[in-house]
């Protein structure tokens, strides 16, 4: 339960109901429930084996690496903040400053030790047992609810459908909770554990979704019954004149601490066990995602820095407790944070969904557009905001949407999302004048003779592109044969190497081998041999990415006769080294460019 789901549920029930209360609750459950079912039909449509959902994350999530932490980076923040703003700060321990430091290094460091302790095959575990623990702190909250409060019925609230305030709140809501799992790394790594043992994503989305939504019900309808309390504080008024009552509950118990210390004790209790099993699934989804082996290529001061400490969460929990300082002293408010969710993120979260199941214009990230679009979307909602105008709110919440499906559908969008090496072919290496305009787009395994003006020579001395394909054509001379007259066996292999380089020197012709930070080297080859061919037949080689992950390539190649008879196909396993201590490297980004286009 992150801070938003907790403390907003509070806000928002308190500010309209029950009607609030379901308007939050439902797309959180519902957004989770979506994912769990699109998450196993992309696991199907990858091959639905253990690692298929792993592998379909490891290339889909290239583009989105930034935007990745970033949005894991701000939900941890948004839970430490939260539980200091909402938790700590209404009970006014003095000196203030001391107790905050010690509470928000308390706070890290149960996140991080229970994120050390525990992985994400045994994390299911320690929240089953802090789960227990949390629900025998419900039952004693309830047992003392009636000598708290008394048996006065819950705040009723008014019918909201009417009011523009409502749906300024209700549709960013909507959209920024349901496509809020696609850029959860939380979700993810949860997702593709659950593939690999076995399990179905989409039972496991469904439960999990029913158990979060009860637990909004619960704390909403807590928050609920203490808004019908005669004489409670609901609201307060925050730095920028508006309400607030995101600590309503806290402030409620901690002013009956004294005459009923269970029900604050056991409410403390209820919400530090939320926080930590939100914390630590964050730190392990963190350490997850950074790990990485090899320092190559970092700049000098950072060489200094044990391996163990650059590929771990520390730093990002040590930023989210120093953000956690300021906001706090600043008086900042948990609508501050929501603000991203609901505008900078969903344009990106829109665009990877339709990535993860349309081919075209969608498999592009304009970057710089994304981001101004995300940009100006927060500051549209933030002046909706500050200003009481819903309609600036619902506006910076379906701008990013609605751009996305911009980039889809506007004329001339295949040519805007060219990328650096479709760019490149068009420049380099490729036919031009009359050749171009007579080149034609062939299926992969189709072998026709390459485009020629008239009465030229044929020739194919750099390869070209069928699709996906390179292709390099050749005539096999004396010279590639055996004693007896057919084409020698290693020749294949030769071949197969000749083509690869060519395709290197098409996908990367600025590498140069005295400045280059890496080398590229060759962990495995095979090659299955299916028929023979003899001297002055034209042959066709063809090679493309067949596969990636973070440290691996693998090429694929087939050999064709002038006939389309397939010679022989096979693969080959690509690793990166640096070229200074030939330690293993992640892909290099201008590789990851260049072939992810041919992936």
């Amino acid at each position: 339960m992150w801070g938003l789901g907790l403390f907003f549920s509070v806000q928002f029930s308190l500010q309209y109901g029950l009607f609030g209360l379901l308007t939050f609750a439902i797309p959180n459950a519902l957004g989770l429930m979506v994912f769990g079912g699109l998450t196993q039909l992309i696991a199907r449509r990858a091959g639905n084996g253990p690692d298929a959902l792993g592998s379909f994350f490891a290339n889909w999530s290239r583009p989105y690496r930034l935007i990745f932490f970033l949005y894991q980076l701000l939900a941890i923040t948004l839970t430490i903040f939260a539980l200091v703003r909402y938790a700590w700060q209404p009970l006014g321990l003095q000196p203030a400053g001391l107790y905050l430091l010690l509470t928000v290094l308390v706070i890290l460091a149960a996140a991080t030790l229970f994120g050390e302790e525990f992985d994400i095959r045994r994390i299911k575990y320690s929240h089953g047992v802090l789960g227990v623990i949390a629900l025998g702190a419900v039952g004693i909250l309830v047992s003392q609810l009636g000598s708290v409060g008394g048996n006065q019925p819950m705040l009723a609230g008014r019918n909201p459908f009417l009011g523009m305030n409502f749906w300024g709140y209700a549709i960013p809501i909507c959209v920024g909770l349901t496509l809020g799992p696609w850029l959860d790394l939380q979700q993810w790594q949860r997702a593709i554990q659950i593939q690999r043992e076995g399990k179905s994503p989409l039972l496991s989305y469904v439960f999990g979704g029913g158990l979060f939504f009860v637990l909004l019900l619960a704390h909403g309808s807590l928050a609920l019954w203490v808004g019908g309390q005669p004489g409670a504080a609901l609201m307060r008024e925050g730095i920028d004149g508006l309400s607030y009552g995101e600590d309503a509950v806290t402030r409620f118990f901690w002013a009956a601490a004294s005459a009923h210390p269970w029900a604050f004790g056991s409410y403390l209790v209820i919400l530090c066990i939320m926080a930590l099993t939100t914390l630590d699934s964050g730190y392990i989804a963190l350490r997850w995602y950074l790990s990485k082996s090899g320092g190559a290529g970092r700049p000098f001061p950072l060489t200094l820095l044990p391996e163990a400490i650059l590929g771990s969460p520390l730093p990002a929990l040590i930023f989210s407790g120093l953000f956690t300082l300021l906001a706090v002293v600043l008086k900042l408010e948990l609508e501050y944070f929501m603000i991203f969710y609901a505008t900078f993120f969903v344009g990106y979260a829109g665009l990877a969904l339709l990535r993860a199941f349309h081919t075209g214009q969608g498999n592009a990230l304009p970057q710089v557009k994304m981001f101004c679009v995300g940009s100006v979307a927060v500051v549209i909602f933030a002046y909706g905001y500050f200003l009481a105008n819903p309609l600036g709110m619902i506006l910076g919440s379906i701008l990013p949407v609605g751009y996305v499906g911009w980039l889809l559908v506007k004329p001339g969008a295949g040519h805007e999302f060219i990328g650096g090496v479709e760019e490149l072919e068009d420049t380099v290496g490729g036919p031009s004048g009359e050749l171009a305009g007579q080149e034609e787009k062939i299926e992969p395994g189709r072998v026709v003779p390459f485009p020629q003006a008239d009465g030229a020579v044929p020739t194919d001395l750099f390869g070209h592109f069928e699709g996906k394909w390179f292709v390099h054509t050749f005539v096999a001379t004396y010279a590639d044969t055996n004693s007896v007259g057919n084409v020698y066996f290693g020749m294949y292999a030769m071949w197969v190497g000749k083509t690869r380089e060519l395709f290197f020197n098409r996908c990367l012709p600025k590498f140069n081998l005295k400045t280059t930070p890496y080398y590229i080297l060759t962990r495995s080859f095979e090659h299955k041999f299916t028929r023979e061919t003899r001297e002055f037949e034209r042959v066709s080689v063809k090679i493309k990415v067949g596969e990636y992950n973070r440290k691996f390539v693998t090429l694929e190649h087939q050999i064709f006769d002038s006939s389309g008879n397939q010679l022989g196909k096979g693969k080959q396993q690509l690793i990166f080294v640096s070229s200074g201590d030939y330690k293993l490297l992640d892909i290099p980004d201008e590789v990851y460019e260049a072939f992810v286009a041919y992936a």
